[in-house]
């Protein structure tokens, strides 16, 4: 049953375009004592499917700038390789450290920096 709310969480954050990784990634771990490496392999694949319904639900909405998002696409690819390549070479805890890290950022920065819209 925990397995199901995770997965409910992490497609709310994923239609919200916040990233379902955040939530899933740590839950994984945490809760289903899957190894971090494994955690982000599943979190990846799982967010295949979401990631299509959200796209879906946005373009019917007329929120993506389709050539902005190519060209974000052809750059996202690369990195993804480097990423992912990095990932498997880098030891489990260490790769869990930079991932706290940079949760630790994105929250700072939304938190003070980000300029709000009223």
């Amino acid at each position: 049953m925990l397995i199901y709310l995770i997965g409910f969480g992490t497609g709310i954050l994923s239609g919200l375009a916040i990233g379902g990784g955040t939530l899933l990634v740590p839950a994984l771990v945490f809760f289903s004592g899957i190894s971090q490496h494994i955690a982000q392999g599943i979190s990846l694949t799982s967010f295949i499917p979401t990631a299509i319904v959200a796209v879906i639900t946005h373009y019917r909405q007329g929120n993506i700038n389709v050539k902005l998002s190519l060209y974000l696409i052809v750059g996202s690819l690369l990195g993804a390789f480097v990423g992912a390549t990095f990932a498997n070479i880098v030891d489990a805890t260490f790769l869990r450290k930079i991932f706290g890290f940079f949760l630790i950022i994105m929250g700072l920065y939304e938190f003070f920096v980000k300029p709000h819209k009223k």
